[in-house]
């Protein structure tokens, strides 16, 4: 039997790791961690934070080296980006050379960078003279990784709205724009030829803020709902998003492409919106993001690709109150900047109080001791 001291200790003990186990199911998702908010939590606290729900993939919009310096020696994987105003200067190799060198190479022995995209929503786009730059600028900087030796370890790709299709459904007759033809053909084989993924971001939720009279909300949410089928393949679809993945597959086949992986960059829903922004409520959001999660840890494909696993990296981890549009642009995120949850996902996540950083070795020198003592009671 314990004495009353050993008790103690293996109390306190439990205590500790307490936290270590309030998520016991990852999320099985990468996420967003943007920025444009002038009242997040330092990096450090954002990393515990993320160590608690078991995220080991998260998507930056920068390389912000503090962010990657508080995610050293942790098993996050990062993508890393290179903003759209950069894609001009960085046709040139000798330029992105040098970003990589002072961007990539400082971290990536510490922190585990996978992906830079290069730029971001480039095609279709509001500025019509971006891109021209964009392939030469993607190969610029796959070549400078692989001048400095680092191609096997990162790769090169760039994110892309939904505005680039003109054709969405039936998925099967998925099909890119006319005008984007000559820009996508030439990203599709630079993707074949480096073995990276297509990346898309959808969001299902606009579909329902342009006509929320006939669009039922269930299908957009994963809920319930008769679904629709493509009656070129008889495929049925429950979701819009998975259609939305099989109708960007279409578009690539029909420009001779079977050997592109497509992943979904961003997707969500606004927890709060304006008053011409309908659906954008917390309830829905947690209904979407709950049911997305679930699919996710399940492993799923869509109908038309069930055999390769969706992968999605969820926006946001915060609401970020200095992003410009409409309100639902500032409340697409999973947690308030204090580290409040907007709404239960069904898993649980901590955001330390004090800088992790600064306590880390403090506290590891507290469990040691307590480990000593313990020890020395139980087997005196």
């Amino acid at each position: 039997m314990l004495s009353p001291m050993a008790a103690i200790l293996c109390t306190l003990l439990l205590l500790m790791f307490s936290r270590s186990f309030t998520s016991t199911l990852s999320l099985g998702v990468g996420i967003n961690y943007g920025q444009i908010a002038n009242n997040l939590p330092t990096p450090s606290r954002v990393s515990a934070l993320l160590e608690s729900l078991n995220i080991s993939r998260v998507k930056l919009y920068d390389a912000d080296p503090n962010v990657l310096t508080a995610f050293a020696n942790t098993n996050v994987q990062f993508i890393i980006g290179l903003g759209n105003e950069y894609l001009q200067k960085m046709q040139d190799p000798q330029q992105a050379q040098i970003w990589i060198q002072q961007k990539v190479q400082p971290h990536i022995s510490q922190t585990r960078i996978t992906c830079i995209t290069v730029g971001n929503e480039v095609l279709g786009g509001v500025d019509p003279q971006l891109p021209q730059y964009l392939v030469p600028a993607m190969k610029s900087m796959y070549q400078a990784l692989v001048n400095l030796g680092l191609n096997s370890q990162v790769y090169v790709t760039t994110a892309h709205s939904l505005q680039i299709l003109k054709t969405s459904f039936p998925p099967s007759n998925g099909a890119f724009r006319d005008d984007l033809v000559q820009y996508i053909q030439p990203i599709l084989a630079f993707h074949a030829m480096s073995n990276s993924p297509f990346l898309i971001n959808a969001y299902p939720y606009f579909a329902y803020k342009s006509d929320p009279k006939n669009v039922q909300i269930e299908y957009l949410l994963f809920e319930p709902n008769s679904g629709t089928v493509d009656p070129n393949t008889n495929l049925k679809y429950d979701n819009m998003l998975y259609a939305q993945i099989d109708a960007v597959y279409s578009g690539i086949k029909a420009l001779g492409h079977s050997d592109v992986q497509v992943r979904i960059s961003e997707t969500g829903w606004p927890s709060k919106g304006d008053v011409d922004e309908p659906g954008a409520t917390v309830e829905n959001a947690g209904i979407y993001n709950r049911n997305l999660l679930q699919r996710m840890q399940a492993g799923q494909g869509t109908p038309a690709h069930p055999s390769q696993r969706i992968d999605i990296y969820v926006f946001a981890l915060f609401n970020e109150n200095m992003k410009p549009g409409p309100m639902s642009e500032r409340n697409y995120g999973l947690y308030y900047p204090d580290g409040t949850p907007v709404y239960n996902l069904g898993v649980q996540g901590y955001l330390p109080r004090i800088d992790y950083s600064s306590s880390a070795k403090n506290a590891l020198c507290i469990f040691r001791v307590l480990v000593l003592l313990l020890g020395s009671l139980l087997f005196a």
